[in-house]
């Protein structure tokens, strides 16, 4: 099949562009050209920039194909362009969407593609849920051949799995935990998490793609797995080696101390507890499962970041804040026991 990927190169989208090559589909990305060194051969990349709809048109011109998959859409405004570049030129488009996008707080703890979306505490999840209405608005009176998918915690082998981490990504929360300095974990880390590798991921995904069952359809992909937030930095620290350190701050607290705004990432997602039913992507790609366990997944990450110093980007200002933050936690419980 002829397959373009706006994007092709992220966290998700760089498994899916590889598992597509090993399949030797027709694999083009429309991108600004980051991470092409890192391609399979037999890609082909159109560099432009999708934001600029004359250009794109242009670069696009005459163009068909077997599938479109987007993976920059982030509001209704990139999803409407999308429209009027592919309506008519594509038998499918695939819309990466967010399991945020589930009702916050969960009127139930296992999520369904029927659980209702609403997110008051998150823009980002209220955005992806804008963009779903129109895409299905689209298919509904237009027959635009749209699918959804919402991903959940999606990692690759470039930063670990975390909830509370700064700017900069996650090296920072590793290297506190490699010194043997506390680590901040939202709550009190006993809710459960779902985590998926984007090699998983991109199985499930791949089996959507030229799929009759997945036209005007939506589905999660994630693991079967759930796991707490202190197990995840338990495998962090049991991987390196030293003792985890741990400090536990509500969520409410740290969104309300600022500078980082936790509103949306802690409040509206990781502090909930969440576990996905895959019996629908299941059905419709009936070989998917998830074969990446969390502990083997966190600790190849962690391999990975250690072997290759380009991953490994401090953030002092972030560094600075745990330790205020830790310090007040502790002086307070001092304070309070009579210390």
């Amino acid at each position: 099949m002829k397959i373009l990927l706006i994007g092709g190169t992220g966290t998700i989208s760089m498994a899916i562009t590889r598992l597509l090559a090993k399949q030797n589909h027709e694999v083009i990305l429309f991108n600004r050209g980051g991470r092409s060194s890192e391609l399979p051969d037999n890609v082909k990349v159109i560099k432009g920039d999708i934001s600029n709809e004359k250009e794109a048109a242009a670069l696009l011109d005459g163009m068909t194909f077997d599938c479109v998959g987007e993976f920059i859409g982030f509001v209704p405004e990139q999803v409407q362009r999308d429209y009027r570049l592919f309506n008519g030129k594509t038998k499918q488009y695939i819309y990466i969407s967010s399991a945020s996008a589930y009702q916050k707080p969960l009127s139930h703890y296992k999520i369904t593609e029927s659980t209702p979306l609403s997110n008051p505490h998150w823009q980002y999840s209220r955005d992806k849920i804008a963009c779903e209405e129109f895409l299905m608005k689209m298919y509904r009176e237009n027959g635009f051949p749209i699918t959804i998918v919402r991903p959940s915690h999606t990692y690759d082998e470039r930063s670990v799995p975390l909830g509370v981490h700064g700017d900069k990504g996650s090296w920072q929360v590793i290297k506190r935990i490699m010194d043997g300095k506390p680590v901040i974990i939202h709550g009190d880390g006993s809710s459960l998490w779902t985590i998926t590798h984007n090699s998983d991921f991109a199985k499930a995904y791949c089996g959507l793609i030229g799929n009759i069952h997945a036209i005007g359809e939506a589905f999660h992909i994630t693991s079967d797995e759930s796991v707490t937030w202190n197990q995840i930095y338990q495998i962090i620290a049991d991987e390196l080696g030293v003792e985890l350190k741990a400090c536990h701050v509500p969520s409410d607290f740290l969104n309300a101390i600022g500078p980082y705004d936790f509103e949306g990432t802690l409040i509206g997602d990781k502090t909930s507890t969440v576990v996905f039913d895959n019996s629908k992507i299941k059905r419709a790609v009936p070989d998917f499962t998830a074969t990446v366990r969390a502990d083997q997944g966190i600790r190849n990450t962690i391999r990975h970041i250690l072997a290759h110093p380009e991953l490994q980007v401090c953030d002092e200002d972030f560094d600075k804040w745990c330790d205020k933050v830790i310090n007040a936690v502790n002086n307070t419980i001092n304070q309070l026991k009579g210390e």
